[in-house]
């Protein structure tokens, strides 16, 4: 008995459907890039092992999938090291490359591999699949796609003020309300600095992160399990609950971190990003958040996360500044700012919301019934000059009936919607969305008021748009 076939886990197939639905994301993100001067690149499936361990902490090097060198991966292997069953060990040796964990460290190989060929500010964006060795779950994939936009070689602020207009066009485009989140790391060390627990600010941020999940009595407890002193929470509070507008919060920030000079900067920071964005048409809410996070150990200044209003579902786009990031690969000062479009999570708004256009879809428009051999030959050059038009369309393949083509299951999967073929003399009094018209057939000799009068009815047939195909070389007047 065969097999039955499937996939490995955390990976999916898509349908014609499925697949015209994320073709819209990615063209609709793919655009907005385009208009603010992003260049698209694409980097390798597989990177060198080099290039990826040791950038994404230790859960990141274990959630790499790593590839078995060609040929015979045991080649080298002492008998000793093989009874020891060491799977770092033995995957050191036996495995050179893997799979790329997400863009942004290949985006920084990539900037140092080819600097010399690159012009700095350089703006690029990529959309590519990512692969993660992670446990499969719902929303979480072991291969999924991410959309990153990123500046690097550039400390403006404008770049952070042009991302946040990047996103609320995307948004905007899409019709999803949502809410920029943004904050910086900056004011973040400046809040730890204040509470006199400079060295605990990964745990203090990543517990307030987890406001809007645990509540605030559940950020308290686990702030007191990282050891953090009943003082120094008590001091916190005052900014885990702070309400306001943008600049209320602002001016409460510089009183509390007047003695943090890095927060005074962090604020700084800030605001000189609220003074452009209040002069520009914004559709999106944007928050400052002093409770986003977002990767501490990554981020160095701005931060922001987009969500949505009307969903209830995680971050559908995060990015923020990073100060060093070819630092890694030997090329110290790089500075650079960044956002990634959570496609996957797009795809179930959107979904949720039924906010998908009728033409994004791009299904066929024409479907020409096969009723025979001479049907179809006379039927090709038609097809010809109305795909040449611009319009979808398709020959069913197979000689057929009308009946059994309304319930044929191929008809239905294209969503076919049925037209009718009539005369001139026989479309009299009736009219119609749209018209094709076929005068192929016609020749000089036919011309005559006759003709004319059934043309005149045949132009008027339509309400809202008409084509001509199969138009004769004769009827067309040439230009000057």
């Amino acid at each position: 008995m065969a097999q039955k076939p499937s996939i490995p886990k955390g990976t999916r197939d898509f349908s014609p459907e499925e697949m015209a639905k994320r073709n819209y994301i990615f063209n609709t993100i793919r655009d907005v890039y385009h208009l603010y001067g992003f260049q698209q690149i694409e980097t390798p499936a597989m990177e060198n092992l080099s290039t990826l361990m040791g950038k994404y902490g230790e859960e990141g090097d274990r959630l790499l999938f790593k590839i078995l060198n060609s040929g015979d991966c045991l080649a080298g292997f002492t008998d000793e090291e093989l009874r020891e069953k060491n799977a770092l060990k033995f995957a050191a040796k036996a495995c050179e490359k893997g799979l790329r964990y997400d863009l942004t460290v290949p985006f920084a190989r990539f900037v140092v591999q080819h600097r010399n060929d690159l012009s700095f500010p350089f703006k690029r964006y990529q959309i590519q699949p990512v692969w993660r060795a992670d446990r499969p779950q719902k929303g979480r994939y072991r291969e999924f796609y991410q959309c990153d936009g990123d500046v690097v070689g550039s400390d403006s602020l404008l770049n952070e003020v042009e991302f946040i207009q990047i996103m609320d066009e995307v948004f905007r485009r899409f019709g999803i309300r949502v809410c920029i989140k943004m904050n910086n790391r900056k004011i973040l060390t400046g809040i730890a600095e204040m509470i006199r627990e400079a060295d605990k600010i990964t745990d203090i941020t990543v517990a307030m992160d987890k406001l809007d999940k645990i509540g605030l009595d559940g950020v308290n407890d686990e702030l007191r399990s990282k050891g953090i002193s009943e003082e120094a929470i008590a001091k916190l509070q005052p900014v885990i609950v702070m309400k306001g507008d943008n600049r209320e919060k602002m001016a409460v920030l510089k009183e509390m971190l007047a003695g943090s000079e890095t927060g005074l900067k962090g604020i700084e920071e800030t605001e000189y990003i609220l003074n452009h964005i209040e002069t520009l048409p914004l559709a999106a809410t944007l928050e400052t958040d002093l409770t986003l996070a977002r990767g501490l150990n990554y981020y160095t200044g701005t931060i922001f996360e987009v969500k949505a209003l009307d969903v209830e579902i995680g971050s559908i786009t995060g990015g923020g500044r990073y100060d060093n990031l070819t630092g890694v690969f030997g090329m110290d000062g790089m500075s650079g700012v960044g956002i990634s479009f959570g496609a996957d999570r797009i795809y179930d708004v959107l979904n949720q919301l039924d906010l998908y256009p009728a033409d994004s879809l791009k299904m066929t428009q024409v479907m020409f019934v096969n009723f025979g051999e001479k049907e179809a030959t006379y039927l090709l050059p038609v097809m010809a000059r109305v795909r040449a038009a611009g319009i979808r369309a398709e020959l069913y393949p197979e000689a057929a009936k009308m009946k059994k083509l309304k319930v044929d299951p191929y008809y239905n999967a294209v969503q076919v919607k049925y037209a009718y073929a009539v005369t001139c003399h026989k479309a009299q009094g009736g009219q119609w969305r749209n018209v094709f018209l076929d005068i192929g057939y016609m020749t000089k000799e036919m011309l005559g008021e006759d003709f004319y009068r059934w043309l005149y009815t045949a132009f008027t047939r339509a309400t809202h748009r008409l084509y001509i195909v199969n138009l004769p070389k004769e009827f067309e007047e040439e230009g000057e």
